[in-house]
């Protein structure tokens, strides 16, 4: 209920602009599906910070009854400032530091995802020393070809992430006679923007064949943490995700499962919750491309320049001017700042609106000073009501926390 150009007035532009009542039917929607496919199984719901880290967005989640899937002790810190409980907070990835876990263990968190050998005993010897018993998880990489970016697949054989299934066996038993661990589940997440279901059910298979095998051997699980990675259609003005297949799916591996079940979703649902709205500087041809320049970047919106992604636009106010094909580009120094290239659109003249639909996740969590231009200012929008949650950087901030040596000044 609330206009764009009126938001644009109030706070410049390029901003990003989310939906509260979206980000609350996504999770909704999640959480009827897994208890309608799932009834007898207890579930975890934990957003993944990395999406979308912002506090006001995270406090909304967290009223819901989101948990937290963090991948630093940053991200802890937030997760706990937007009031989400430690018993809901999940620890995973790769290279975790002593003082990260030091914080995690005093926090006591619900799980930590253990990556490797090395990781496991580092844990060990941190819990030790704080008097603490840590609850993990150990990490499957089950060598799976999650059909998606090369960049945001994790769950190949050749990736950092996890280990593979002799390993996975052998830890489990030095974990579970560690008095400074405590072997509670297993994990796995194989990638990031997954549109197939093949590529789940072929992962949820393995988790769940290891499981048993571990039970076989007397070791009994209590958790087991699928994940996240289910994708949206970027190219056009998205659809929600199939929650109930991907439930269905869950259940067809896991409903006699007796351990609680931890999700880990993130860009599914708080993508589609967020636009980012840029102004037309100018309309430019070069040779045989029309270029379309907008103030926002690459900065704003790195994942099309990262990963190629195609993300659907249109103007604010329909225009009349005829459709054309537009390279549509930011003030970057880079050639590779765009946003999108051959896109056919009915372009805003200079000073008008363009809307990036989609932009919830993976765009201000992306976002960058490069070329010392301020982060865009975020909002939050309910009913008839905007709120600012994120003010654009004053341009002092740029550089608030860099000093100049004695012999400079």
């Amino acid at each position: 209920q609330v206009a764009l150009p009126k938001m644009a007035d109030a706070l410049g532009t390029p901003f990003y602009c989310y939906g509260a009542g979206a980000l609350q039917t996504a999770y909704r929607d999640l959480a009827a599906a897994l208890a309608q496919a799932l009834p007898k199984q207890e579930r975890l719901i934990c957003y993944s910070l990395k999406a979308n880290s912002n506090l006001a967005l995270v406090r909304l989640l967290a009223q819901e009854g989101a948990g937290a899937d963090i991948v630093s002790g940053g991200e802890l810190a937030r997760a706990r400032k937007a009031k989400i409980a430690p018993h809901k907070i999940v620890f995973s990835g790769v290279g975790k530091t002593a003082a990260e876990m030091d914080a995690a263990l005093a926090a006591r968190i619900h799980l930590f995802n253990v990556e490797s050998a090395g990781e496991l005993q580092r844990l060990a010897a941190r819990a030790k020393a704080l008097r603490r018993r840590a609850p993990i998880a150990l990490r499957l990489n089950p060598d799976i070809d999650a059909r998606t970016h090369e960049k945001i697949t994790t769950g190949r054989a050749e990736n950092k992430f996890g280990m593979d299934g002799r390993m996975l066996q052998a830890l489990a038993h030095e974990a579970a006679q560690s008095p400074a661990l405590q072997l509670v589940g297993l994990d796995m997440h194989i990638g990031s923007q997954i549109v197939a279901r093949a590529p789940f059910d072929a992962a949820f298979a393995q988790l769940a064949q290891h499981a048993r095998a571990l039970a076989d051997k007397g070791i009994a699980l209590s958790r087991l943490d699928l994940g996240g990675g289910l994708g949206i259609a970027y190219e056009k003005p998205s659809r929600a995700p199939d929650w109930r297949a991907y439930a269905a799916l869950v259940a067809r591996h896991f409903r006699h499962s007796r351990c609680q079940l931890i999700f880990e979703p993130g860009r599914a649902l708080v993508a589609r919750a967020g636009l980012l709205v840029g102004s037309v500087l100018e309309q430019k041809r070069n040779g045989r491309k029309n270029f379309l320049i907008l103030d926002a970047s690459m900065n704003e919106l790195m994942r099309p320049t990262l990963y190629g992604a195609a993300h659907h636009m249109q103007a604010v106010r329909d225009s009349r001017a005829p459709a054309k094909t537009w390279d549509i580009v930011g003030p970057i120094c880079e050639s590779g700042d765009f946003l999108a290239r051959g896109r056919k659109l009915r372009a805003p003249p200079p000073g008008g609106l363009l809307a990036i639909f989609d932009a919830g996740a993976y765009g201000a969590s992306l976002g960058s000073h490069y070329n010392s231009r301020p982060l865009a200012p975020e909002a939050l929008v309910r009913g008839a009501e905007f709120f600012l949650i994120r003010e654009r950087t004053p341009l002092p901030k740029l550089w608030h926390n860099e000093r100049v040596p004695p012999f400079l000044r």
